[in-house]
């Protein structure tokens, strides 16, 4: 999918569970509303969504999506654009995993997740060491 992108670790022996924390303190740092899900054996869904100049060429019922899902020893993030979920504290995360978390963007949604993508990764490989 356009402007999703999905990176797999092996042999890192990571809380996921700290990983997500981790993200998510990152993303608020940077200025972003965050929500998560509740952590679960099928991993955890992380949201972000930021105001100002981005509600210009994002619709505001869009965020940045993080799934991470696998086990400390192998697992993935996947980010990208997704529809911000109301609620998403309470909601299952098999629901979201069934779910299409993440949609096909626009280019002007697609520049701005290239870049987010590309600095987040970067901050997720630092944290997965």
């Amino acid at each position: 999918m356009i402007g999703e992108k999905t990176v797999a670790y092996q042999g890192k022996g990571t809380n996921l569970d700290d990983l997500a924390q981790k993200i998510s303190g990152y993303l608020q740092g940077e200025g972003f509303k965050v929500q998560s899900s509740p952590s679960s054996p099928e991993g955890n869904v992380i949201q972000a969504r930021k105001g100002g100049f981005l509600d210009e060429l994002i619709a505001a019922d869009r965020a940045l999506s993080i799934v991470i899902s696998g086990s400390p020893d192998e697992f993935t993030v996947r980010v990208g654009i997704g529809k911000w979920i109301d609620h998403l504290a309470t909601a299952l995360i098999e629901t979201l995993l069934l779910s299409d978390l993440f949609l096909v963007v626009d280019v002007a949604e697609m520049a701005w997740s290239l870049e987010i993508e590309k600095r987040l990764i970067g901050q997720i490989d630092t944290f997965v060491g």
